[in-house]
């Protein structure tokens, strides 16, 4: 279930909002510049579905996405608990850092929490299944995908380099829960 909660930025332990409607979350995301938007599943994702497969089912919503962003690329991220590489993905994303470019990100199938630190407070969205989420660029953020991460994900990108991020340095995201902790 998706999850929407905000703190100030200096004050992990108490929500200012915690709420899962929809509405609400792309209110307050909205506020800030965040789209956070819910698709309708065009149809049933086979377990064994291809690269291809979905990118074919969500062509549509795709051609939307691509044309008002004006993103080049889409790609599909696929994670397993078995993946050999998990444990050093989930560190890499969990450092606060900025993209040059939006970080647009739809929820095939799984969840995951985007955290971003934006005028001295955190909202912490959780993403689940027909969650689209597009986090503006130079916005400072970091990403859970959790210690057994089970997710497939559309990505867009407005440059053929793909996820490139610019560290903040910053020791914020260790004082936010983590996925595994809500």
């Amino acid at each position: 279930m998706s999850q929407l909660k905000v703190f100030a930025d200096q004050n992990p332990n108490d929500a200012l909002i915690d709420t899962t409607d929809g509405e609400q979350m792309t209110t307050e995301l909205n506020k800030v510049g965040v789209l956070f938007e819910r698709w309708a599943a065009p149809g049933e994702i086979a377990d064994d579905a291809t690269q291809e497969d979905i990118l074919a089912l969500y062509q549509e919503d795709i051609d939307r996405v691509k044309a008002k962003g004006g993103y080049q690329t889409v790609d599909v991220l696929h994670m397993v608990p078995t993946h050999p590489e998990k444990d050093a993905m989930r560190q890499k994303f969990l450092n606060e850092h900025r993209h040059h470019e939006d970080e647009v990100r739809f929820f095939v199938k799984g969840q995951g929490l985007f955290c971003l630190h934006i005028d001295n407070k955190v909202y912490q969205v959780l993403c689940s299944r027909n969650d689209l989420i597009s986090v503006p660029a130079n916005t400072p953020h970091w990403f859970d995908m959790g210690p057994a991460p089970e997710f497939t994900a559309l990505r867009f990108f407005d440059n053929v380099e793909g996820w490139v991020p610019h560290w903040t340095e910053s020791d914020i995201a260790g004082k936010f829960d983590r996925l595994d902790q809500l």
